[in-house]
């Protein structure tokens, strides 16, 4: 594929502000396969956002029973990788760190609060250097805005 570019390429290039949505539906003729696509399918979803002095680039992979979330700010690195669920029966959150993730709680907060807002289960990548709480907090709030937007919250 050397020289040719899919529609996918690009998606998160740092020269561009963008929105880009993604639609994938298994439509082949195992029924288990088919019950998960008739259920929604796998949505995923691509948006930038410049705020100020700074560029957050986010990814939004739903499954049809959680959400996987990359943010990244001002480049396309990976950053620490979290879980976030809901608990059973005092339904509260329970967050652990899969990558990276020592003494900063940068990303776990975001975990937790996305899982108390969507009711699912959350992956989060998060790329927000340590010690910003003003750009957790921008990107925290430009996330919840797509999500709500895109009807993946729960109504209060």
């Amino acid at each position: 594929m050397a020289g040719k570019e899919s529609e996918y390429d690009g998606a998160l290039d740092s020269d561009s502000v963008s929105d880009q949505s993604f639609k994938l539906e298994d439509h082949s003729t195992d029924p288990s396969t088919t019950v998960n696509a008739a259920a929604g399918g796998l949505e995923i979803t691509c948006f930038s956002e410049l705020v100020d002095d700074a560029t957050f680039h986010f990814q939004i992979i739903r499954f049809p029973k959680q959400i996987y979330a990359w943010i990244g700010c001002n480049s396309t690195k990976f950053g620490d990788l979290y879980a976030a669920a809901s608990t059973r029966p005092s339904n509260t959150v329970g967050v652990t760190s899969i990558l990276g993730g020592s003494s900063d709680n940068t990303g776990s907060g975001i975990a937790r609060r996305l899982v108390l807002k969507t009711g699912l289960n959350i992956i989060l990548a998060c790329g927000i250097p340590k010690n910003s709480p003003m750009l957790e907090a921008t990107a925290e709030k430009k996330l919840m805005e797509k999500l709500i937007s895109l009807g993946y919250t729960q109504p209060r």
